[in-house]
């Protein structure tokens, strides 16, 4: 699928697509958004790039040098973007290529960044005066997002907290899957953060007659230290939430253990003695006494109480 946008007035509108005027509208379009595109779509942008479409294993390689170059076809970033699948947090890689009349993004996913700013383009809420404005926006945007969803993670780490510090009845097994989601959650905001701070290190290298863009980058540097800042905060939290629920649950695996043996040991002396007397020797005098049972029965009952007493003196109950 290709959505194709043009700046006008300083603002970014979508251009509805047409089969029959598709390779018209793909040239004259400012921002070509390629999502899953079809066979047809692909040698439209093929024939206009006038070199290969980045297939997926090159945009998901990690060398910084495959992942951020210039080659003819212009200004190459192949940039992280965080996608949620499952309620649980993934990565994907978006090759964007800024040429001097458009930019042109190209990925396989689903990206919550490129429908919000689909939909305020739709709105007119988009300010841009040339693709790599655009670009920059997009990152900006993208930043914005990740700082989002940082507060989203603080909020359920809170609501974590409560459960294992504070609420008595909580299940920690749950607590437990609930941190090892967010810590991955984290992990990937991490990484996309990392990605992006490299992606706007190259951009200021390639825009510096834009003194206006080169600001907007430094500012959305400053937005991404200060993010990652609060990124280290949240692992240091997480993993003291982690360390405090496995301690709770060695507690009270240790208090059931304790239980289980002060009653092993409770319960010995009186074993012992009904042992004693379940003896079948012939002569055992106390089998004759008129009191013997009730006596072996006291016996047992003292035997109990007095290891329970003892341990209850010393505070181990």
């Amino acid at each position: 699928m290709l959505r194709l946008y043009r700046i006008a007035n300083g603002r970014i509108r979508e251009i509805e697509t047409t089969s029959d005027q598709l390779e018209k509208q793909v040239r004259e379009a400012d921002w070509i958004d390629c999502y899953d595109a079809e066979d047809n779509e692909k040698a439209v942008l093929q024939m206009l790039l006038q070199t290969d479409i980045p297939e997926s294993d090159d945009v998901e390689e990690i060398e910084a040098s495959a992942r951020c170059f210039v080659d003819q076809a212009g200004l190459h970033l192949h940039a992280l973007f965080l996608t949620q699948s499952e309620g649980r947090h993934t990565t994907t890689s978006v090759a964007c290529i800024l040429q001097k009349e458009r930019l042109i993004t190209i990925r396989d996913e689903d990206i919550a960044d490129f429908r919000l700013m689909r939909m305020r383009a739709r709105r007119g809420q988009v300010e841009s005066h040339d693709p790599a404005e655009l670009l920059v926006t997009l990152f900006e945007q993208k930043v914005e997002n990740h700082a989002d969803i940082v507060e989203d993670i603080h909020r359920q780490l809170e609501e974590v907290s409560h459960l294992v510090l504070e609420d008595e009845d909580a299940e920690l097994e749950d607590a437990i899957g609930q941190l090892a989601k967010l810590e991955d959650s984290n992990g990937r905001i991490r990484l996309c953060l990392m990605d992006t701070q490299r992606d706007i290190s190259f951009l200021l290298k390639h825009l510096r007659r834009h003194p206006e863009l080169t600001a907007t980058c430094r500012d959305i540097m400053r937005d991404i230290e200060t993010l990652m800042s609060h990124n280290t905060f949240l692992f240091e939290k997480i993993n003291f939430l982690m360390d405090s629920t496995q301690g709770f649950i060695n507690i009270e695996q240790n208090q059931i253990i304790k239980t289980f043996s002060i009653a092993a040991v409770v319960f010995l002396p009186p074993t012992l003695i009904a042992s004693i007397y379940g003896m079948n020797f012939k002569y055992m005098p106390e089998l004759e006494w008129l009191l013997g049972y009730p006596g072996a029965i006291l016996l047992m009952i003292c035997a109990g109480i007095a290891p329970y007493w003892f341990f209850k003196r010393k505070g181990w109950l």
